[in-house]
């Protein structure tokens, strides 16, 4: 097996530890995507597409976008239905900006924890993280109010990443991964705030920063040791 091979076969790693919904593992995927990249079968909780002529393990400095946040279909009718406490636009927005500050605390810290350099601009040996959280489902948001009102929810919720890994000089996409990861289920109600949401959140992204960390260290190895 090639170096670059075994680079990318490492991808797998990337969400295979996550807790997802099995029906996923279930999908009739096309074993090669529109751009040419080839599924990683291995993988039996997450959708994963890599090129298989790249190699990760050139990468030393990782330039992280900042996410885009996206709400599930819907998600704001359902939570004002039959509910005193409204979720207006501006809540929505500033959740949106909480996900996407968490998300690049928990990945900066842990990319930085394994020795890897944070970027701001590309280069040679910077790796182009690009990251968006969509159909984030928060079970019971903590509404700033003038009134005393409290949420309660049996889960945190829900949320999926896409991520995408790019060569920064040459744009050329290397991986594409997608993962949903859900709060588990404690079956009883539980006052919810912005403290716990943000721990629950913290606790799953958390998740996906180290598989990817664990993903770039084995193809960093890969890289020095001969061709197998």
């Amino acid at each position: 097996m090639k170096v670059s091979r075994v680079a990318l076969a490492v991808l797998i790693l990337l969400f295979s530890s996550t807790a997802t919904s099995l029906a996923w593992a279930k999908k009739n995927l096309p074993p090669v995507n529109d751009e040419g990249m080839e599924l990683v079968k291995n993988s039996e909780l997450a959708t994963v597409y890599a090129d298989p002529g790249a190699d990760l393990g050139i990468y030393k400095r990782i330039m992280l976008l900042d996410a885009t946040v996206a709400f599930k279909k819907n998600w704001q009718r359902d939570q004002n239905r039959g509910n005193p406490l409204k979720v207006k636009d501006k809540d929505m927005m500033r959740i949106q900006e909480d996900v996407a500050e968490l998300f690049r605390e928990v990945f900066t810290r842990e990319l930085v924890d394994g020795g890897y350099e944070m970027a701001d601009e590309p280069g040679e040996d910077v790796l182009l993280v690009k990251p968006a959280i969509v159909d984030l489902d928060v079970a019971a948001p903590d509404i700033r109010s003038s009134s005393l009102t409290r949420s309660y929810a049996e889960s945190a919720g829900e949320m999926t990443l896409n991520l995408e890994l790019f060569d920064s000089l040459t744009d050329d996409k290397i991986a594409k991964a997608t993962d949903r990861k859900r709060d588990f289920y404690r079956g009883y109600l539980e006052w919810r705030t912005s403290v716990s949401n943000r721990a629950d959140a913290k606790r799953m992204m958390t998740a996906w920063a180290k598989a990817l960390r664990s993903t770039l260290d084995e193809a960093r190895s890969s890289t020095s040791r001969p061709d197998e």
